[in-house]
Formats: C-alpha cells, structure tokens, sequence
C-alpha cells in the first residue's frame, strides 16, 4: 500500500510539471551576487534583470527540460556590495542552500572574492572581470562573460586619435585590482600608439575628486580615460574635470554606463566629446530582444546596456544545464558549456577566447560597438566584429 502510494505521488508530482503546475520535479536554482548599492549598482540591477529575465523566459517557452520533465527556476540574488567581502559571502549563502549555478558578479572586486569559494563549493559561474586573472586553469568552472580592454580598447583608442588627435593620456581608476588592472592594460595599448601616459588612482567611496583633478590638469594631458571607474564616480570627475577647463576628449575604456555618467556630470554637453565601449550594436535584433522583456516582465528593461551581455550569459547557462542533464553538477555544466557554440539568437555569433590571455579558453567574445559623442552630440554607433584569438 505504502510502496503504492508512493508511485501514486510520484507520478502526481511528475504530470502536474508537465502540465504547468506548482509543483516540479525539476528545479534550477541561480545564484545572482549583484551590487545593489552604491554608485555602481546600476550594473548590479542589469545582471538581476537580465537572469530574471532569462529565467522566465525558459519556462514560458520551455527551454530546460530534464528527463521529460519542464524545470521550474527560481533566481537568487544577494547585495555584493562591490566588494570582495560581499561577493565570498553571497557565494557562501548561496553554497548553504545548495545553490550550485552563479550568474555574476560584474565586477573584478568581487569576482576576486567569489572564486575561491566558489571552487571550493563545485559551483559554476559565469563572471565579469576586466582583471587580468579573472579566469584561468585554477577555477576551472568559471566562464567569463566577453574580453576586456585587452579585446576591445585598441579600436576605440584608434577611433578617438582619428577625430581628436592627442598625444598626452591621463587614466583615473579606482584603486584596486578592478581599478589597476584596467587601467594598465589601457596605459599600454596608448603608449602602444604613441601617447604618453599618466595614471591617477583613488579610494572607492571618494566624492570629492579636486585632489586628483588638480594633477591631471597640472600634467596637461590632452585626453582622459575613465577606465573602470563605477558610473556614478566617473559622472562626478566628468564634471569636475569640465569645470577645471578641461577640453579635451573623454575616454570610457572600463565598460557602459555612458547615461549615467551624463545625467550625474549634467549632461551630453557636459559630455562633450566622449568614446565608450558598448555590449552590443543596437540593429533590430537587438531592439526586439528589449520588447520581448517589456512583454515578458511588464516594464522596460534595465537602463545599462550590459544587460544585454548578462541576457547572453544566463541563456548560455541554461543552455549547458540542459545539455548537462542535471541542475546541480558543476563539473557536468561547465563540460556541456564548453561544447556549445558561442551563439544567440538576438546578437549572433561568436567565438570562444581566452587561452591566450588567461590560459584558458572560457570566454565569451560577441560582436560590440563604439559609442562616439562629439560636440555634446551623439553620433551613430561603430559595429565592432568580435575578437578571435585565430
């Protein structure tokens, strides 16, 4: 009688999942480290958006299925702070309740923080990190989401020389290794095409910037690079360096946020002559993707633009776990993900990178774009193909 009760519910339990109910027998758990304050938060609620997102996504259209069976999933997301405290603790609950798939954190800080743990836990995560050792043979179950500066800064610098010729540099960064090892990595590639270089390096949580103002204008640098300086700081040096009488074109080699840094410097006049990385090239593709998560989630999608790339990361997860067969196999994800070819459906095709960079080949490269103000004016976007290491 127990032995047939129990078969009873069991296969209860399995059509009620088939048939879209409550319970399923399948259930995907995501943990999502984001910073949630401060001035960097704005990446942090892109990466929520884009894996809540995605995660609803793959219900509605049945996009993971185990054994026959369609996989509810349920996303997590912990306040990292921007730190490497906050991430090792994010990554610690989420290991407490079993939590064996990550998609974050954004930031080098706290990837740094996350890692270890995350190793130690057999987790799989795919991460943001312009560090130079975000991956590597060591954490063999961490993907990172696209190349850094190392991939994309050369042709924004070379689009910046041909409309502002300059041959002085100054690069203002935080300064810790999501800081310094940005801005090194830029230094190099302008000293590369003949700029001299100077770099600035301040405490996350400055407000006033005067100090470091006041040296760069000293040193007469006729360009300026935010690096990775979170977009609410680089909106606040913008400003300063204006007011200083700074003229001269602003780089942003360290990731998007470019509206952000208008509205808190005051604007694209403000702005002035600007160059930026962006994600993605905005074509019709890409636009859908934005009315698909307006119809989907009822509102508009997160304001930075990296919610697109983090949109790429969460399905790509999907796509191993389902591949994997399992929810909660670290080992069994991270092979499946290392046969699927870097592609969506939104943005197109790309290339698996990394081993020459890092040693190993987990990184994703996706077409990008060029973001170009001159005189307070946006300009269209450069299409950028993505980086190959062939």
């Amino acid at each position: 009688m127990t032995m047939r009760l129990g078969r009873f519910m069991c296969g209860t339990l399995l059509a009620s999942a088939a048939f879209g109910g409550a319970v399923s027998a399948c259930e995907l758990k995501i943990g999502v480290p984001a910073v949630l304050s401060g001035p960097a938060a704005q990446w942090g609620i892109a990466l929520r958006g884009a894996t809540e997102f995605a995660a609803k996504e793959a219900m509605e259209e049945k996009r993971l299925v185990i054994n026959g069976v369609a996989c509810t999933i349920s996303v997590k997301t912990i306040d990292s702070k921007y730190s490497a405290e906050g991430a090792a603790s994010a990554a610690s609950a989420f290991a407490a309740e079993g939590i064996k798939v990550i998609v974050g954190p954004v930031g080098s800080p706290e990837v740094t923080g996350m890692k270890p743990v995350a190793t130690r836990n057999r987790m799989v995560a795919m991460v943001n990190s312009f560090a130079k050792n975000s991956i590597g043979p060591e954490w063999p179950t961490v993907f990172h989401i696209g190349p850094g500066p190392s991939g994309w800064a050369a042709p924004i610098i070379d689009a910046g020389l041909q409309r502002f010729k300059f041959k002085t540099a100054a690069i203002v960064a935080p300064n810790d290794q999501g800081g310094t090892d940005i801005a090194s990595v830029n230094a190099d590639i302008f000293k590369q095409r003949g700029v001299s270089v100077t770099e600035e390096y301040y405490q996350r949580g400055t407000t006033n910037f005067a100090p470091i103002v006041t040296r760069i204008m000293s040193s007469n640098a006729e360009a300026l690079d935010l690096a990775s300086s979170p977009a609410g700081d680089a909106g606040i040096i913008v400003k300063q360096m204006r007011q200083a009488g700074f003229t001269g074109p602003i780089f942003r080699l360290g990731g998007p946020g470019t509206d952000e840094i208008a509205r808190v410097a005051g604007g694209l006049d403000i702005l002035k002559d600007f160059l930026w990385y962006e994600p993605v090239y905005m074509d019709d593709k890409m636009r859908a993707l934005e009315q698909k998560y307006e119809k989907l989630m009822g509102s508009a999608r997160p304001e930075n633009s990296d919610f697109f790339r983090w949109t790429f990361a969460a399905r790509m997860m999907i796509k191993a776990v389902q591949i994997a067969g399992t929810v909660d196999n670290a080992e069994k994800i991270s092979a499946a993900m290392r046969t699927l070819p870097v592609e969506d459906e939104h943005i197109g095709k790309g290339y698996w990178i990394g081993q020459k960079f890092f040693g190993i080949n987990q990184e994703m490269s996706y077409p990008f774009a060029i973001g170009v103000i001159q005189g307070g004016v946006k300009q269209p976007f450069i299409r950028a193909d993505a980086v190959s290491e062939k």
